[in-house]
């Protein structure tokens, strides 16, 4: 039986109960050994204070804990100069050999700039792409979305799992919750409450390093 292997990348600025969730969900539709969740060592730049890639790597430490499947990876923030996507596929492809089933997980608003990507055509020679759907979407892809994925697209995780690599799918988790990094960093910033929006071990490190906090 080939390993299942997941990518989950994003700014995680910070990890919400939100972006876990979906995690686990993931894994489990998947049937993911193991799922890395990567963060991006170059967000956008915030309001003050800054909070470091290396701070949101602890913090996302801090909200899996001993989540089975789930693991914080940081290696983007390793690398020098600019992170890509297409990097970190080739580092975990290396890693897991060429067998096994390498998953890409997106939420639909990168998806919808994925031809934008730098080497995305890449992609499909490195792992699947699996997208989070939002409520209401629809299949109404840019023209150049559309030629990127051409007719990759399946519409069962077995299908997709036949292969290691090459499809697209859209993936409906039972519950996506509305939790945005955004909204959290405007309550702490107004010192607002931010409990059962985050882990309470992301919660308290936040409010013990005042990261996120104004600084008057």
């Amino acid at each position: 039986m080939s390993q299942r292997i997941g990518m989950f990348g994003g700014t995680f600025d910070p990890v919400h109960n939100g972006h876990l969730r979906s995690a686990l969900e993931v894994r489990d539709a998947l049937g993911l050994e193991v799922l890395h969740m990567v963060p991006a060592p170059q967000p956008p730049l915030r309001g003050v204070p800054q909070v470091s890639p290396q701070q949101r790597l602890a913090l996302l430490e801090a909200g899996i804990a001993d989540t089975p499947g789930l693991l914080a990876d940081g290696r983007e923030l390793r690398r020098a100069g600019p992170s890509y996507s297409v990097d970190t596929l080739t580092e975990l492809r290396d890693l897991y050999g060429p067998s096994a089933r390498l998953v890409m997980v997106i939420g639909m608003d990168a998806f919808l700039r994925l031809h934008q990507w730098d080497r995305a055509e890449r992609l499909w020679a490195l792992g699947h792409v699996v997208v989070i759907a939002r409520p209401g979407y629809s299949n109404d892809w840019p023209a150049p979305l559309k030629e990127l994925v051409g007719n990759r697209e399946v519409y069962s995780v077995e299908t997709m799992m036949q292969q290691a690599q090459g499809h697209l799918l859209v993936l409906e988790l039972p519950s996506l919750m509305a939790i945005s990094a955004t909204y959290i960093r405007q309550r702490l910033q107004a010192g607002e409450s931010v409990r059962y929006l985050l882990p309470h071990a992301v919660e308290t490190a936040i409010l013990q390093q005042g990261w996120y906090q104004s600084s008057e």
